[in-house]
């Protein structure tokens, strides 16, 4: 329902009617007066400079003429100019409150989470313009931090609820004497209670990686080293899932300057995200390259199942999955790439997948500046 927009007292019309009045009676008044005490005063005094003086009776009438005709012009114009400016006015601060008004509406709800308020653009003047559309801006992302949040809270309680959910059933089971405290049984209480720590220790992670308190101890680092230390990390798991893992770089690549270890967590996770999806036969590269101006580029490719192109821009995201590419089933949390984007920004460098689809491998790559 639209409202109507009301000038009353303390409201920005009303203050801005307020002091074009001011202004007007002000100019009004000073008018005024030099029409009828400076300027007759003038008159009679170019009259008698201009030889006139005998003739008082002359002087006197064509001194009320000037006074008279003065004070009829003044008097007409005066009036209009005033009916002119309320006109004026009266339309611009119906303009600008109704502005102001739609903007304080938007501000209420959004203050109260309906964050898909929007003002439109008033089109009275740029400043007006830059003002709604910095709101409108705002109000944006509001809203996709608050998809965001709810998205993630739902996540987080599906992430939950699996390891919760079998814990609770095998202590009840326990209780009940439907099972015994056996060797299975604890490896799969291990197994879930280990689940729901990793899960509580990467979103830790990814919180201080993306609010930006990690903190970084610099140092500068061979690029071949850091993917010699990851081939190093990953070999047994690639030689349990029967992956070829191989390093391939030159040592005149150079250096980069990074926290070793934050970069070896990232790399790390690279390596066993590409092992977990690539089959047997199969094989993962790490690669390092020099890309120019500075930046050194490291690569992670895999010959295994590959990403759609419409899923491609979003595995970053906290607890997306693709059906193939990141299933629950592989054991990932879901947040081990955004801790991997999290710290790479930190270090100020890039990161990207790439996938020539499903069943054709995926690239990861990490642009990071070269030591000076």
């Amino acid at each position: 329902m639209r409202t109507r927009e009301v000038i009353g007292p303390g409201t920005l019309g009303h203050r801005l009617l307020v002091a074009i009045a001011v202004v007007l009676i002000t100019a009004a008044a000073t008018a005024w007066v030099v029409a009828t005490v400076v300027g007759p005063a003038l008159f009679h005094e170019h009259l008698a400079e201009a030889g006139v003086q005998d003739h008082e009776l002359a002087d006197l009438h064509v001194e009320e003429a000037f006074q008279s005709a003065s004070t009829i012009a003044l008097a007409l114009a005066i009036v209009v100019a005033a009916g002119t400016a309320l006109i004026v006015s009266v339309l611009l601060t119906r303009r600008i409150g109704r502005s102001v008004t739609q903007m304080a509406r938007a501000a209420r709800q959004v203050g109260t989470g309906r964050f898909d308020a929007r003002v439109p653009l008033p089109g009275i003047g740029n400043e007006f313009d830059v003002l709604a559309g910095a709101f409108n801006t705002m109000a944006e992302r509001l809203e996709a931090d608050a998809r965001l949040r709810e998205r993630l809270i739902a996540d987080v309680a599906h992430e939950l609820r699996t390891p919760a959910a079998t814990i609770a059933a095998y202590v009840e089971a326990i209780e009940d004497g439907v099972r015994v405290m056996d060797t299975d049984t604890v490896a799969v209480l291990h197994d879930q209670a280990q689940r729901l720590n990793r899960l509580a220790r990467d979103l830790a992670a990814v919180t201080r990686a993306e609010s930006g308190e990690l903190d970084l101890h610099l140092e500068d680092v061979s690029a071949v080293d850091l993917l010699v230390a990851a081939e190093l990390a990953g070999r047994e798991r690639a030689d349990a899932a029967g992956v070829t893992l191989q390093v391939h770089a030159l040592s005149a690549v150079g250096t980069v300057r990074v926290d070793r270890l934050r970069l070896a967590q990232v790399l790390d996770n690279l390596v066993v995200n590409a092992v977990r999806h690539t089959p047997d036969g199969g094989s993962v590269s790490l690669n390092a390259e020099s890309a120019g101006r500075g930046i050194v580029e490291l690569t992670i490719t895999d010959t295994g199942e590959g990403i759609a192109a419409e899923h491609i821009d979003h595995v970053f995201e906290r607890f997306y999955r693709v059906d193939s590419a990141r299933d629950r089933d592989h054991g990932g949390s879901g947040v081990g790439l955004a801790i991997c984007r999290a710290v790479v920004h930190a270090h100020r460098g890039t990161i990207q997948a790439a996938s020539q689809g499903l069943g054709r491998g995926t690239t990861f790559t990490v642009r990071l500046p070269a030591a000076p």
